[in-house]
């Protein structure tokens, strides 16, 4: 069964931590940002800070060994980081996601047992949700666990997972029961360190969100003992993987917070240092016409993410919340990083300037955690349902 854990932090505390994570951007991140997503190159340096920082724990409980961090701090330390770089937060969210799983769904030995190696980053991993012919349709997957004794075997194929390569463990979406309807009754989420049967296939060579490890994994003869089994009943797989699916949505959407006030800073710098016909071109109204659609965009994107994660610590149901966040704010990242680079003008089409990966990054913001198409359906649904006639 889940439970939803109320999580506080007071503000002194928050303040201090925020201004450890900006002094960390400032003094490690910015320097190596081109150098990393130019050349694609895994982050290692920066992984092994947020380790110390404890970020591989934030939301997992002080019990645990986490941070126990609320949402809105959480959602406030992503926004800032992915201000500078977004694709490194991808690193701690699957991550979550995958503890969140064990942390609201697993039995206490589960609990005792992985948490404290994830929180310390011991353990790093993410979630084995996408198939080849099934992603938004979560229930449409074929990778099979089949019980033999004390253990299930696995044979399958997942794709586009991050924290594939570098991760050493996944919470794994398998069928046990393929003839079940309706199908998500047949689902179960098991937790699959790497190991005989589980290997790496291809790297995938992305637009943007480089840095990141996006791989195929792929499972033969994948032997795992039943103990995996997340919550120790066969079934409950499909709600337990979206479960955490709100968190994950208002970490996409504070990463598209993040992409629409770092495009924005970019641009209001740029457009006070380049001049053209004799002045700033900030003085010009076409460029001010856009800064101030773009302020407005980030801070009202800033608010929904806010709203939805006060939601969720308040333990309300906020997938219509965090739906319109993650919708908004994503197309919030588009829009300001497209004008970002119009108020550049020629430079932004050169890697010498950083606005060009704004936009290569911010398009994923749409696809990932559930296509802006989906979100939208989502936030309807849920409008209909608290609006009858």
């Amino acid at each position: 069964m889940s439970e939803h854990i109320q999580r506080h932090i007071d503000p002194d505390d928050e303040s201090a931590l925020l201004e450890t994570i900006d002094r960390w951007i400032e003094r490690d991140v910015r320097p190596v940002v081109m150098y990393h997503d130019h050349n694609d190159i895994w982050p290692a340096e920066l992984v092994e800070q947020m380790k110390e920082m404890g970020l591989f724990g934030a939301t997992i409980g002080q019990e645990y060994g986490g941070l126990g961090l609320p949402a809105t701090t959480y959602s406030k330390i992503i926004t800032r980081i992915s201000s500078y770089w977004m694709a490194i937060t991808g690193i701690v969210n699957s991550h979550l996601m995958m503890a969140a799983a064990v942390e609201r769904f697993g039995t206490e030995a589960q609990k005792q047992e992985w948490l404290p190696k994830f929180a310390t980053g011991e353990i790093r991993g993410g979630l084995g949700l996408t198939e080849p012919d099934a992603g938004t349709d979560l229930q449409a997957i074929r990778t099979h666990a089949v019980r033999d004794g004390d253990d299930y075997v696995i044979n399958g194929t997942k794709t586009w997972i991050t924290n594939g390569i570098q991760g050493s463990c996944i919470a794994l979406l398998v069928k046990t029961n393929p003839r079940a309807e309706p199908r998500y009754k047949g689902m179960s989420l098991f937790m699959a360190p790497k190991g005989e049967g589980f290997t790496v296939g291809k790297k995938f060579d992305k637009l943007g969100y480089k840095s990141i490890d996006t791989a195929e994994l792929i499972f033969d003869n994948y032997r795992i003992p039943a103990e995996n089994l997340i919550g120790g009943v066969e079934g409950q797989g499909f709600f337990q993987a979206t479960g955490g699916l709100e968190l994950g949505r208002i970490n996409v959407a504070s990463r598209g917070v993040g992409l629409a006030e770092g495009a924005l800073r970019l641009a209001t710098e740029y457009a006070q240092l380049r001049k053209t016909m004799g002045k700033p071109i900030a003085q010009h109204q076409a460029i001010q016409l856009k800064l101030g659609e773009m302020v407005t965009r980030a801070e009202a994107a800033r608010l929904l993410v806010s709203q939805a994660a006060q939601a969720y610590d308040r333990g309300e149901r906020c997938d219509m919340e965090a739906g319109m966040a993650k919708y908004f704010a994503s197309e919030a990242a588009v829009r300001n990083s497209e004008e970002a680079m119009r108020i550049f003008g020629g430079y932004s089409y050169s890697k010498e300037y950083e606005i060009e990966r704004y936009y290569r990054d911010s398009l994923l913001m749409c696809i990932g955690e559930g296509t802006n198409e989906m979100q939208r359906m989502i936030i309807a649904k849920q409008w209909l349902k608290r609006n009858p006639v």
